[in-house]
């Protein structure tokens, strides 16, 4: 396509914005195809009759759309188009998971796939087997992220992981043995209940106040328990949406860092809120392993986190653990959230979902009003306690079929028997509307006068 000459359209318009809408217009027309080669900027400056400097504007507007790739030495090409969604490949989403919201701005999404489009320039050498703790670039974009919380590790305390999951099970397998005991919040995330079963490690749950685990409760474990970890869930902590507070924080790190036990940092909600305590890793580095979980901020289909581990020591045990039970991440993943990071998606996603959970928070609160719940406001779910009367089974068998994750206080509790309560997952494909509509439902079938008769 070396010959190729753009029909300026008028309009006032720029020349540099209108050669960038003839190239949006001809590839949507056929006229420029997938892996076309543009003509050198020189070449139709020349053609045009005007400045080398306006193509060379024009160009980096067609790429920053996502139209073109420019490379050094071989010139501007056609990025191949992406193709449009495909009814039949749509996967629906999990409602047992705590979702974050779907992106819906087409800009956004553009960008996102614009990362991806690049990626693939490279899919060849991604279809590889890799460094089981991510490439080096991968971990330097990891702790480019990182920083956004206030952490600044060596890089040889950073691991690319598998997945929070994966990372929790990979830990396990290096701090416990079968019989081993790990305290936790009395209301724990299930995800660690199902890893510490798998291990044969039994959790026991601590007292809590309004702001999380007590010093108090805390330090009577560890004396009567001698366990060999404590699982923490810090920040919008699911199921409960509570973040412990910078006061809280410093003291349980009194106490970590006075008795030497090990902390698992779970500190999958933390980029999401504009600001954030800081994490206990910065609080007790050498004894904390900080995984900071993509799956809430970025997307759960990369399975990856950004793991710190307490020392480079114990982070060659870790690429050693991960190897033995995941092989690796993936590096097609990995290179996506590193090319989303680099350019800057990465953190627009992170502003929407801040945005976006707020949103549906308000619109929760709305519709629940007169009923006792706890929500935060960047928060992905709200934890309901159900009106005197009504049974969390009864609740859930009402709401059978109905496009809003449910899931009962039985998959949460470590102590005590379960409470009437639901976690209301608010995020997910469902739409800001359908959301208000699922939620009155919900409000209405918790009448107990439902349950009645």
């Amino acid at each position: 396509m070396m010959d190729w000459i753009p029909q300026l359209q008028g309009g006032g318009k720029p020349r540099y914005l209108a050669i960038a809408d003839a190239i949006a217009q001809d590839i949507q027309q056929g006229r420029l195809g997938s892996g076309d080669r543009l003509p050198p900027q020189r070449r139709l400056a020349a053609s045009l009759g005007i400045d080398f400097t306006t193509v060379s504007r024009a160009y980096a507007e067609a790429q920053a759309r996502g139209l073109v790739d420019s490379h050094v030495g071989r010139g501007t090409f056609v990025r191949p188009r992406t193709p449009a969604a495909d009814p039949e490949r749509r996967r629906p989403g999990d409602l047992s998971m705590n979702m974050p919201p779907e992106p819906t701005d087409p800009a956004l999404i553009a960008r996102m796939q614009a990362g991806l489009g690049t990626v693939s320039a490279n899919l060849i050498d991604l279809l590889r087997y890799q460094s089981p703790v991510g490439a080096e670039r991968d971990r330097l974009a990891a702790a480019r992220w990182l920083s956004l919380r206030g952490m600044v590790p060596s890089i040889e305390r950073i691991a690319v992981t598998p997945g929070a999951h994966a990372t929790m099970a990979a830990i396990l397998s290096i701090i416990a043995t079968p019989g081993d005991r790990i305290l936790c919040e009395r209301v724990t995330y299930p995800g660690i209940r199902n890893i510490a079963a798998r291990f044969g490690v039994t959790l026991v749950g601590l007292g809590m106040d309004a702001q999380g685990v007590t010093p108090e409760a805390l330090r009577a474990a560890i004396a009567e328990h001698k366990p060999r970890a404590l699982y923490l869930n810090p920040t919008l902590q699911n199921p409960t949406t509570l973040t412990i507070p910078v006061e809280r924080r410093l003291a349980l790190a009194e106490v970590l860092n006075a008795t030497g036990l090990t902390l698992i940092e779970d500190d999958a909600y933390g980029f999401i809120p504009a600001t954030s305590p800081a994490p206990f890793a910065s609080l007790a580095p050498d004894l904390t392993w900080h995984i900071g979980g993509l799956a809430k901020c970025l997307g759960a289909g990369l399975r990856l986190a950004f793991t710190i581990a307490p020392s480079p020591r114990c982070a060659i045990r870790l690429s050693q653990a991960i190897r033995a039970l995941s092989v690796m991440p993936s590096p097609l993943a990995c290179a996506l959230a590193t090319q989303w990071i680099e350019d800057g998606t990465a953190d627009s996603i992170r502003r929407f979902l801040r945005a976006e959970s707020a949103a549906r928070q308000a619109i929760a609160r709305e519709a629940l009003e007169g009923l006792a719940f706890e929500a935060s406001e960047n928060a992905f779910n709200l934890w309901l306690t159900l009106p005197e009367g009504v049974g969390r089974a009864d609740v859930m068998v009402k709401m059978a079929g109905r496009s809003l994750g449910l899931i009962p206080s039985d998959a949460f509790t470590v102590e005590g028997p379960p409470q009437e309560r639901l976690r209301v997952c608010l995020g997910g494909r469902i739409s800001r509307e359908d959301l208000r509509e699922n939620v009155l439902f919900l409000h209405q079938a918790l009448s107990p006068s439902e349950f009645m008769g």
